[in-house]
């Protein structure tokens, strides 16, 4: 079939769809759901896509909210991603509707088109983005096998080509003490408070003496009962993130020896666990990107190659992991005024906005008319792999 009008067929059928992708990202939007909760999403996506004559299999993977669709039986197959979970207290703040939505779209079209192009889609539900890492769990389980290469759009402030996407470990820390009466028997005690106070000081003095493109964050989760009661039970939980994957297990031993350090100071007992799979960083193909960057162009939407100061996106996700399995992008695009960060009120609120209903449709374009690249244009997939990153 003819690349171009491939690519129209695209454009056209995103267009006949948007009202539906549109309402899609509303409803996700007005409804939103923690990792591996996302049962709303789940049940509305699958819906949209049988309605739309599209095979799909929930509970993909034995993960109660992913879900699966196939479609075409020759050719090079292509995963679209689509998340949908949102954050707690903020919602929809790192625009997960959008992302749902645009991955849709962009499934439907080429679902409709795959037959007559000689490609295959896979649209991949992929739940938990947020902590949860479920693209993870979801390649152990053979979701990205034989997939020649994977996408998804990610709002932000700005068109860009990437995003700053580092490596990253959640871990949740534990300090046990003695419990004891804060006045009348304070020697008695053994303050589990204090112990992750000092924890939490030693690692401030620690990010001194990290690289500048590392980072360390923790919030403390549980730190006592009553004020007249030593604590005898505190926890807290941390991110440690690091430029590389490779990178990441020495600073994170170097944050454990600080949090242990505070327990041993309070006389309490310390324990630790990584609570998720670790996060990769993000790999993007340059080929993949320039074909992705060329069709955005297209469509009015020019990517920043280098992202400015004030609409740099910094961040872990687990498309980062896929992209150590097969060549894959993850760029992001404009929803809100730049300088707005993620995950804040106010990017939820755009996330739901004209702004944020342009981004649904014009991300579903581009990523459909960059996979009839690699399905039309000759010698496209084989440079794509041939650019694939030998981090992996």
């Amino acid at each position: 079939m003819d690349l171009d009008a491939l690519k129209a067929r695209m454009r056209a059928r995103v267009d006949e769809l948007s009202d539906v992708l549109v309402d899609v990202a509303h409803q996700i939007h007005e409804h939103p759901e923690l990792g591996y909760e996302e049962h709303f999403a789940h049940g509305l996506l699958t819906s949209v896509l049988e309605r739309e004559g599209v095979e799909v299999a929930g509970g993909a993977y034995d993960l109660p909210t992913a879900f699966e669709a196939r479609a075409g039986t020759e050719g090079p197959t292509v995963a679209i991603c689509c998340e949908y979970d949102a954050l707690p207290g903020i919602g929809h703040a790192c625009g997960h509707n959008v992302i749902a939505a645009a991955g849709l779209g962009a499934g439907l079209a080429l679902a409709a088109a795959s037959g007559d192009a000689g490609g295959q889609v896979r649209i991949l539900g992929t739940p938990a983005e947020e902590g949860g890492a479920g693209k993870v769990l979801l390649a152990e389980r053979g979701a990205f096998e034989g997939v020649d290469a994977a996408m998804m759009v990610h709002p932000a402030g700005a068109d860009l080509a990437t995003m700053d996407a580092i490596a990253a470990s959640l871990m949740e820390a534990t300090y046990h003490g003695r419990a004891a009466h804060a006045a009348a028997s304070p020697h008695l005690g053994r303050n589990a408070l204090d112990a992750a106070v000092l924890g939490y000081v030693n690692v401030a003095a620690l990010r001194q003496h990290i690289q500048s493109t590392e980072r360390v964050h923790g919030v403390f989760t549980r730190g006592g009962d009553k004020a007249n009661i030593v604590p005898d039970l505190a926890t807290m939980d941390w991110m440690v993130r690091s430029p590389r994957a490779a990178s990441l297990a020495p600073l994170r031993e170097r944050v454990v020896a600080c949090l242990q350090a505070g327990a041993a100071a309070a006389g309490c007992r310390f324990e630790h666990r990584v609570v998720s799979r670790d996060y990769a960083d993000m790999i993007d193909n340059p080929v993949l990107v320039d074909l992705y960057a060329a069709n955005s162009a297209a469509l009015g939407r020019p990517l920043a190659r280098t992202a400015p100061a004030d609409v740099r996106v910094v961040g872990s996700t687990d498309m980062g992991n896929v992209s150590y399995l097969v060549p894959s992008i993850h760029p992001m695009i404009k929803v809100a005024p730049a300088g707005t960060s993620i995950h804040c009120q106010a990017f939820a609120e755009h996330a739901r906005s004209p702004a944020g209903d342009r981004a649904v449709v014009d991300g579903a374009k581009a990523m459909a008319m960059t996979v009839a690249d690699l399905w039309a244009r000759p010698g496209a997939l084989g440079e794509v792999q041939a650019a694939f990153d030998p981090r992996r």
